[in-house]
C-alpha cells in the first residue's frame, strides 16, 4: 500500500493495491483494507486510489461503507479516486457513487496520484 502526502494535514491519497498484488477488493482483501486504512480515516481525510482494482464484491463494498462511516464520525472525508468503469458501475448500482466517488476531481500534476477539486 502506498501513501502520497503533498502537504501537512492535507487529504492523504492511498493506493488500494500495489501492481504486484491482486486487483480485487473482495472477501479477505476487505480485512486488509480495514486494517490499513481504518486508522488513517480516524486521523485525517483519505482518498483511496482504486486504479488497480477491477473487481469488487459485497465484502469490499461493506469495507468502503465502513471506512466512509468511520471518517464521518471522526469529522473527516473519505472518497474514491481512479475507479475503473466496472467498479464504478457496481457503485452506481448500489447507490454509493454519490457518497464515495469524486466526480469533480482533477489530477494535480505536481503531486503524483493526489486528486484535488478545482477552485472554481
Amino acid at each position: 500500500m502506498t501513501i502520497a502526502m503533498c502537504e501537512p494535514m492535507a487529504t492523504v491519497t492511498i493506493k488500494a493495491v500495489e501492481p504486484a498484488e491482486l486487483n480485487e477488493l473482495v472477501r479477505g482483501q476487505d480485512v486488509l483494507l480495514m486494517a490499513h486504512v481504518g486508522p488513517m480515516v480516524r486521523e485525517r481525510s483519505v482518498m483511496l486510489d482504486l486504479s488497480g482494482v477491477e473487481r469488487i464484491d459485497a465484502a469490499g463494498i461493506t469495507a468502503l461503507v465502513a471506512l466512509y462511516r468511520i471518517a464521518l464520525e471522526s469529522g473527516h472525508r473519505f472518497g474514491l479516486t481512479n475507479v475503473s468503469a466496472r467498479v464504478q458501475q457496481i457503485l452506481v448500482m448500489v447507490g454509493l457513487d454519490r457518497y464515495l466517488l469524486s466526480h469533480n476531481a482533477v489530477r494535480n500534476s505536481h503531486c503524483g496520484p493526489r486528486m484535488q477539486r478545482p477552485a472554481a
